[in-house]
């Protein structure tokens, strides 16, 4: 069962609006934080390939990579495969890299099928394929097919926001996090934002960039 699927910003309001309800802790956020952000992006290829690309690089690096990769033609899976790694390594792509993007190009995988897969489904489709961490296929499940009821437990900034806003000794530890997280249940792909935008709220008031 897919279940509800995040389109609009009106289904991030009524996911806001349910955990408000019934967690204070979420009402103070979203009365500090305004109305959290949709971020939908769109699903398929092109998704998993910017992930890939941007990771461990910043943004602006990222951004300036993925422009290279476009302009000398290889964007797609077709011409990702048979690129040559010179080719690839000149657009700045890490040797590493090339190996993972031309496995994802090389995958078959039918994005368009993965719209109707369970969550489980999709993660066990895609966390074979080599530089996709369970991280990257969560983030695909909330913001490119817009999933309601997806967390990131290994997500640093939702760990140290859930401290800050619950008043926790410590970050929580995945199973900690795991059970936390329950009772966000079926909006916790909101939680999540609701969590993201609270600690660019708290950095932002610290005078740290988030």
């Amino acid at each position: 069962m897919v279940g509800r699927i995040i389109t609009t910003e009106d289904d991030v309001a009524e996911g806001a609006a349910w955990l408000a309800a019934r967690e204070p802790a979420f009402a103070r956020a979203l009365d500090t934080t305004g109305p959290w952000p949709l971020r939908r992006r769109a699903d398929g290829f092109e998704a998993l390939r910017d992930a890939i690309i941007g990771q461990q690089v910043s943004v602006a690096a990222a951004n300036a990579i993925r422009a290279k990769v476009l302009a000398a033609g290889f964007g797609g899976e077709a011409a990702l495969v048979s690129a040559s790694e010179e080719a690839l390594r000149g657009c700045g792509l890490s040797r590493q890299k090339v190996r993972y993007l031309q496995a994802l190009a090389g995958s078959g995988i039918d994005f368009d099928a993965l719209r109707t897969l369970p969550d489980e489904e999709v993660i066990a489709t895609l966390l074979p394929l080599p530089g996709i961490g369970r991280w990257t296929v969560e983030m695909y499940l909330i913001f490119a097919l817009g999933r309601a009821d997806v967390f990131a437990v290994d997500d640093l900034a939702l760990a140290e926001a859930a401290r800050l806003l619950f008043g926790l000794p410590e970050r929580p530890k995945r199973r900690a996090f795991n059970e936390l997280a329950a009772a966000w249940s079926p909006w916790r792909a909101v939680a999540a934002r609701g969590l993201w935008a609270w600690y660019a709220a708290m950095k932002q008031r610290e005078g740290v960039a988030p």
